[in-house]
């Protein structure tokens, strides 16, 4: 049975986060049958997963999906994180840009795409406010199983 995973997290991780477990989780969504990510190529969680899942294409028929909000997302990007958004969104198997411009909601909708075409969440989720507090909660109303790093 194929199934779809979603990321979604914080931008700014805490001093203990730990990639390796990042890695862990998603090698046992595999096991399980998860063959497709979508990832909201967000810095932080989001390219931190996107990376792992690019690394790990290179062992599984697994596939990435960047789901980009709207074109130049990266514009206010550190230098780092740039390159690590081009090397996901380069390595993604496929991009899909979700509005043509920037406006107020883009990255909620980014979300809602996320979530309506996946069957797992995979959160990293510390605050209660904020877009991955909306994204979990939109997520659990649908009924998708989620799974916290």
């Amino acid at each position: 049975m194929s199934l779809n995973c979603a990321f979604t997290g914080h931008r700014v991780l805490e001093k203990n986060f730990d990639e390796q477990i990042v890695e862990n989780y998603i090698l046992k969504l595999i096991g399980r049958g998860v063959d497709k990510f979508y990832c909201g190529m967000a810095k932080g969680f989001d390219l931190v997963c996107g990376n792992c899942v690019l690394e790990l294409k290179k062992q599984y028929p697994i596939k990435l999906i960047a789901c980009v909000p709207c074109p130049f997302q990266d514009k206010y990007f550190s230098e780092t994180d740039k390159l690590l958004y081009r090397r996901v969104k380069d390595g993604a198997d496929e991009v899909t840009v979700i509005a043509p411009r920037y406006y107020d909601g883009c990255m909620q909708e980014r979300n809602r795409y996320m979530v309506d075409n996946s069957d797992i969440i995979f959160c990293y989720l510390l605050r209660s406010c904020g877009g991955t507090y909306y994204t979990v909660n939109y997520a659990k109303s649908q009924g998708k199983e989620i799974i916290l790093y």
